[in-house]
């Protein structure tokens, strides 16, 4: 697997569906010791996966955890927010509609892993 960069932009999101991609895309991660992500297909919605375990030496700054759990899209049809899993160093957002959007959200919520808020602030409205 080629190395991700960090933030990993939209077009360069791993994808994970199936547990061989799931695998390599974490060991790649792990192997380059940066911040998993990863999208992955459930039936006819997406996941975006990122997990920090892979970068030992990384340390979320408190304003990127924040702006993470507190910015995530709603639901486009029912204006509800999808599920957010944000633990202290894995972060799991369900039923994101469609590939494209996953792909975005996932590059923001990576970039905001690293530091760089810009990209999840255009991604998503805050949420109340």
């Amino acid at each position: 697997m080629e190395p991700l960069p960090t933030p990993c932009p939209a077009d360069r999101v791993p994808d994970a569906t199936g547990l061989d991609a799931l695998r390599d895309a974490c060991k790649a991660a792990k192997d380059q010791r940066v911040a998993f992500i990863a999208v992955e297909r459930q039936g006819p919605r997406w996941m975006v996966q990122a997990d920090t375990l892979t970068a030992p030496q990384h340390i979320i700054d408190p304003s990127g955890y924040d702006a993470v759990r507190g910015r995530h899209p709603p639901h486009p049809r029912t204006r509800d927010p999808p599920r957010l899993l944000a633990g202290p160093v894995c972060f799991v957002l369900y039923d994101v509609d469609g590939e494209g959007r996953a792909r975005e959200l996932a590059a923001a919520l990576h970039a905001a892993l690293y530091g760089d808020l810009e990209p999840l602030a255009r991604a998503v409205s805050p949420t109340s």
